[in-house]
């Protein structure tokens, strides 16, 4: 009997990736071909899926053209930002704008640094990156222009103003919305279990607006990728 995710159209591509991984169960093989990751992370790349939905997918093979924006973006308020003009798309922003707010009422502070960014931003970005680190290294936290999330609008850098914001594991603030992000409709993006999976550090700054996914995501313990490419028929 096939396993439940098994593609007809992936067949090859699971006994070429067995034969180099004869450790793994069949489960696993097609688990992972089917996340593309028989492929090292940029060696082929694919449109986006889902594009202009809540569980739109962009990642190491999956990519945004230079030129798309994302519909309905708007600014976000000052109140809600590390004071600058940051925009995001806007359902998303009108859900971290209610996250913001009951966690204030709790004593908690959780504002974003960084939303929505341009192709061409995310590709000065990244270039900036290489100038002290090597590719192989800028990979694992920073995405190439047309695969980074902040494109689309949906992904949401955050912080609770004390601290920097790579410093947000660590405050109370995480704490809570481990547990609560998904109520809102957002995931924790990039933890440190998936990084064989997303291909980055872990992120707890980093957070994805999905919509009513979040909470089979999150109950789940999977990844956007699995959720998307696994999902169970």
């Amino acid at each position: 009997e096939y396993h439940k995710n098994y593609k007809k159209e992936n067949k090859e591509r699971y006994y070429k990736f067995k034969e180099k991984n004869r450790d793994f169960t069949n489960d696993e093989i097609i688990k992972r071909v089917n996340l593309d990751l028989d492929y090292n992370y940029y060696e082929k790349t694919f449109d986006a899926l889902n594009l202009d939905t809540y569980l739109v997918l962009v990642n190491k093979y999956y990519k945004l053209k230079d030129d798309y924006v994302p519909k309905n973006l708007v600014k976000i308020d000052y109140t809600l930002t590390s004071g600058l003009d940051i925009y995001g798309e806007k359902e998303a922003v009108k859900h971290f704008k209610e996250m913001s707010m009951d966690a204030s009422n709790i004593g908690l502070i959780i504002k974003t640094i960084s939303v929505y960014r341009s192709y061409e931003y995310q590709k000065n970005l990244y270039n900036n990156y290489l100038k002290t680190d090597e590719v192989s290294i800028v990979d694992t936290y920073s995405a190439r222009a047309g695969h980074s999330e902040h494109q689309t609008g949906l992904a949401f850098d955050i912080y609770n103003v004390k601290y920097p914001y790579t410093e947000f594991g660590n405050t109370e603030e995480f704490k809570w919305l481990k547990d609560n992000a998904y109520k809102y409709g957002f995931i924790l993006r990039y933890k440190k279990e998936f990084e064989h999976i997303t291909g980055y550090k872990e992120e707890p700054w980093h957070i994805r607006y999905v919509g009513n996914a979040a909470e089979e995501i999150y109950k789940s313990n999977i990844t956007l990728e699995e959720y998307i490419l696994n999902k169970k028929q």
